[in-house]
């Protein structure tokens, strides 16, 4: 049981505008501390001189103060400051001239007042240095047309791919209905169904290598160039050029991967140009990609892998060099090493991806005081 209320040692320090106190308390609970009529009042539970009780004092302060003190409680004492209500040298601390025996200076924090007009001088001063340098940075008078123009483009890019989305789900749910050759109906027929809209929001997403390349955006350049260009190689080289793949079914995985990532992630990108963020999307937006991705990246492979044997048949896009070597350029080979580039690029994307995982997601570091 707790013993009778003793007073705790208490170190003070002040500069122009603040008070500071130092209570010498360790584990300390319960703390009560309030200002009423200019007087602090202080009572808490904790580990002092006279061991585990409850400490207890006042302190009526030389001159005005505002009524609501800040308290920051560690496990070895308790730090309140208190603001003063006019900016001025005390000459000391209690409106009694004797000072309270449990009272003493905070060397640790004393300055004289010479000293701490000074630090307040130095603060005013970086303070003014401050506003010069943002006076100095010339206003962006395009800023609201720049916000403008990523809004729009996000909203078009969400509405494109959502389109895509739910045309995919309502075919493959209504297809799917009725047997297994109904639902091989719903994959084979992706391309001719989805193709027009896919290829007016992968041709719009080049707008992203341009918005990184002028400084549109902070989005790294190497994402978004390996991302852009690694889709539209598949739909417009692949897909586009090659009628036998058109009726594959690895285009309807092909084209539900991307459109699920698009859906999360055009929204999050819309809401940051307002300054919203919205917990549950930001979670999503860092978190889809880790199976997504892979899954991706591996129909785009086979779909590659796929198309290498209509290329060898057909030629095309091969080319035969005039020289004296009648050397060929056989297209399926530069698949081959298009298959090494596809999973280099993925990696690119992983390790840009969880970098940001890690930002927007990870553990918040605590600023040391």
């Amino acid at each position: 049981m707790a013993g009778p209320s003793l007073r705790p040692h208490v170190h003070w320090a002040q500069r122009h505008r603040e008070l500071f106190l130092r209570v010498e308390l360790s584990d300390v609970r319960n703390p009560d501390i309030t200002i009423t009529d200019n007087v602090l009042h202080f009572k808490a539970q904790g580990h002092g001189a006279k061991g585990d009780n409850i400490y207890e004092f006042e302190i009526e302060f030389l001159e005005p103060v505002e009524p609501k003190p800040v308290c920051r409680v560690t496990q070895r004492q308790l730090n309140i400051t208190v603001q003063k209500k006019e900016s001025n040298w005390w000459e000391r601390l209690t409106k009694q001239e004797k000072r309270p025996l449990f009272l003493a200076p905070d060397f640790d924090r004393w300055l004289d007042e010479s000293d701490a007009e000074m630090e307040l001088k130095e603060k005013e001063e970086e303070k003014i240095n401050k506003m010069k340098i943002e006076s100095r940075v010339p206003k962006d008078p395009f800023k609201h047309l720049k916000k403008g123009y990523l809004i729009m483009y996000n909203l078009v890019q969400f509405l494109g791919f959502s389109w895509i989305f739910v045309n995919m789900t309502v075919r493959l749910f209504i297809l799917g209905k009725g047997n297994f050759l109904c639902l091989a109906d719903s994959f084979y027929d992706t391309f001719h169904t989805i193709s027009d809209m896919m290829y007016f929001c992968q041709t719009l997403a080049l707008m992203e290598i341009m918005n990184s390349l002028i400084g549109l955006v902070r989005s790294p350049l190497v994402p978004a160039v390996v991302q852009v260009f690694g889709r539209n190689f598949v739909l417009f080289v692949i897909l586009g050029s090659l009628e036998e793949m058109q009726n594959k079914a690895v285009v309807f995985f092909i084209f539900y991967f991307w459109s699920i990532i698009e859906l999360v992630r055009y929204p999050y990108y819309m809401l940051s140009c307002i300054g919203i963020e919205w917990k549950p999307l930001t979670w999503l937006r860092y978190t889809v990609w880790i199976p997504l991705y892979p899954l991706g990246a591996l129909s785009e492979a086979v779909c590659i892998v796929q198309s290498i044997p209509i290329f060898s048949e057909t030629g095309k896009f091969s080319l035969g060099l005039p020289n004296p070597l009648n050397v060929t350029i056989h297209f399926p080979f530069v698949l081959q090493i298009y298959l090494i580039a596809l999973f280099l690029g993925t990696f690119v994307n992983f390790r840009h991806l969880y970098k940001q995982r890690k930002h927007h997601l990870g553990p918040k570091k605590r600023k040391m005081k």
